[in-house]
């Protein structure tokens, strides 16, 4: 797959499981990055990326996104607020690329005025306007203190995400294995979202390595809680991810049964049904026929609703 074959109606359209990070200043990495089997990858200007390097890294990014990959490609972009992020966004943004993460977004007139400087550099390079998506990530008290506002800036933004990470430094909380204490605030995300008309949100991080159980548990919680996928910072977190943001084998089944039977109930006049012992009306129905397209979207072969 080419850089410019991965379609830019992937994004929304299909779920992101995975969204791997790697460090834009490292060429082999970021390309080998682009070739494994995440949803998207993100390279990254901030974090990853030494203050020194910064600024020869954009042309790096460059180079590396217009190469071919497999999966949908974005760049994390250093905060609007430093000496870096503008500077960024008129590098970056061009044909090759999928969209830009805005990190430690702390509110709407933020979120457009990143929207409005994407559309001028689309304009300037001929791209369609809303061609580049935007993903803001959440990760300090006032951007979650603005968090509804955030939400409904109406911007390109498809979707929002968290890092806990800085936010955890930020609240000065600690970050604990069963990650109990970010309740609150994932689920604030969740809503904001679906209130808004947002794709679900995208979960944080998960920063120990070593632990793959503790990552497995922490994707099905934030699957469990309605987000759509996880960040990820090493390729092998990439499988555990996707399987705990996918329909297993048992929930693929369930659904076509109950999918099934309930044509057959309607074809009979009727619209509640008994199944396993389980009563069946239209909402659990629609769950079924959520669970059957989200795992037609992954399989590439219909958009999931």
């Amino acid at each position: 797959m080419t850089a410019s074959s991965v379609s830019k109606s992937d994004i929304g359209m299909r779920p992101l499981r995975s969204l791997l990070f790697a460090p834009g200043n490292h060429a082999r990495r970021s390309e080998k990055a682009l070739t494994l089997h995440a949803d998207a990858v993100i390279l990254d200007l901030e974090d990853a990326c030494p203050v020194a390097e910064k600024i020869a890294t954009r042309q790096l990014i460059a180079t590396a996104m217009a190469k071919p990959r497999s999966c949908i490609g974005y760049v994390r972009v250093n905060p609007l607020s430093t000496d870096f992020g503008y500077g960024d966004i008129l590098a970056v943004v061009g044909p090759n690329i999928d969209g830009i993460v805005l990190p430690k977004v702390e509110s709407a007139q933020e979120l457009r005025t990143a929207d409005w400087l994407i559309a001028q550099v689309e304009r300037e390079k001929g791209l369609p306007n809303g061609t580049i998506d935007l993903l803001p990530i959440l990760e300090t008290a006032k951007g979650f203190a603005e968090v509804a506002a955030i939400a409904s800036a109406g911007t390109r933004t498809r979707c929002l995400a968290f890092g806990a990470a800085d936010f955890t430094l930020d609240m000065d909380i600690r970050w604990s294995r069963d990650e109990s204490e970010l309740m609150h605030y994932r689920s604030s995300l969740v809503l904001a979202s679906r209130a808004n008309g947002l794709a679900a949100p995208i979960d944080t991080v998960w920063i120990n390595m070593e632990d793959a159980e503790g990552l497995a548990a922490s994707a099905h919680r934030a699957r469990g809680m309605g987000f759509q996928g996880k960040l990820c910072i090493h390729p092998d977190q990439v499988a555990v991810i996707n399987t705990a943001f996918s329909p297993s084998a048992e929930q693929v089944a369930w659904a076509q049964r109950i999918v099934e039977a309930f044509k057959a109930a309607e074809a009979s006049q009727s619209a509640a049904i008994q199944l396993d012992g389980q009563f069946i009306d239209y909402p659990i129905v629609y769950q079924a026929q959520r669970v059957l397209a989200t795992e037609a979207s992954i399989k590439g072969n219909t958009p999931a609703h």
